[in-house]
């Protein structure tokens, strides 16, 4: 058996995908994965430092550590109306936005990328852990705040009021699926070691699909909410057929984000 580091983040689609290859459920072809939980944020970063053999990152994030890292083709958040939120305690004209102090889940996500592409005057931002944003906002601390994960079903029952939907701007300017984040290998391992950890997790993603409430506790105790509902939602929003296998479709959303994205002269981007 030979072990691979592993990092992802507690949020359910995650914990959801990852659940059944944790838990010896399906066929890992002699792998194992000591797994740690991180923020998006966090994951990004240590991303740069090559700090895992595998690891969840921001798509946004991938071209600064193109060189050292791959994208699988299974294990992505891809797909229609799962877009990061912009939010506030009071209504909002688009001409106020880039006059707005913004909270933001991190610098290097595909979430402040989009909020840079669609309002690229909007300059004052603060980076916040994602579950903190909602209480960053109520209490005035900012004016709006980018919500991802979680928050992106709870918000209205705080009170708070919808700005800008992010997923619905980049499908207006695409006609594509919105690729948010997905799963990274090392490079340097053997193209039969890396077909290897895309299959497994693509069938313990499969697995989890047909037994979905298998995975329950162990997505609860790592989630924000207790609230099976919340986390539910959650997982219908970002586990799709897209987190099974990106596809044609979802390779030619990946490549159009990095061209909107002004990104250029990117190693081979997907692990095939």
């Amino acid at each position: 058996m030979q072990e691979l580091s592993l990092a992802i983040s507690p949020c359910p689609n995650d914990t959801f995908m990852f659940w059944a290859l944790l838990h010896g459920q399906i066929d890992t072809f002699g792998l194992t994965f000591n797994a740690a939980m991180r923020d998006i944020e966090q994951l990004n970063r240590a991303a740069a430092e090559q700090e895992f053999d595998m690891i969840k990152i921001s798509y946004a994030r991938y071209p600064k550590i193109s060189r050292e890292y791959q994208m699988l083709t299974s294990g992505s958040a891809l797909g229609f109306g799962n877009g990061p939120l912009l939010v506030s305690r009071r209504k909002i004209y688009p001409d106020e936005i880039p006059h707005l102090r913004i909270a933001i889940p991190g610098a290097e996500t595909t979430a402040n990328m989009l909020l840079t592409i669609a309002c690229p005057e909007a300059k004052n931002k603060k980076e916040y852990l994602f579950s903190d944003i909602e209480e960053v906002v109520l209490s005035d601390e900012a004016d709006a705040g980018l919500l991802i994960h979680e928050t992106r079903f709870t918000y209205h029952q705080k009170g708070l009021l919808k700005v800008l939907d992010l997923g619905e701007y980049w499908e207006k300017i695409s006609s594509l699926p919105l690729p948010l984040g997905g799963i990274a290998v090392r490079r340097d391992f053997s193209q039969e070691k890396k077909q290897k950890i895309n299959t497994a997790l693509k069938e313990s993603i499969r697995y989890a699909m047909q037994n979905p409430h298998l995975p329950e506790q162990f997505v609860k105790r790592h989630a924000q909410t207790m609230d099976w509902r919340v986390c539910r939602k959650h997982i219908d929003l970002y586990v799709n057929d897209f987190s099974i296998e990106l596809g044609d479709v979802g390779e030619k959303a990946v490549e159009t984000f990095f061209e909107k994205c002004c990104f250029s002269n990117i190693t081979k981007p997907i692990c095939l």
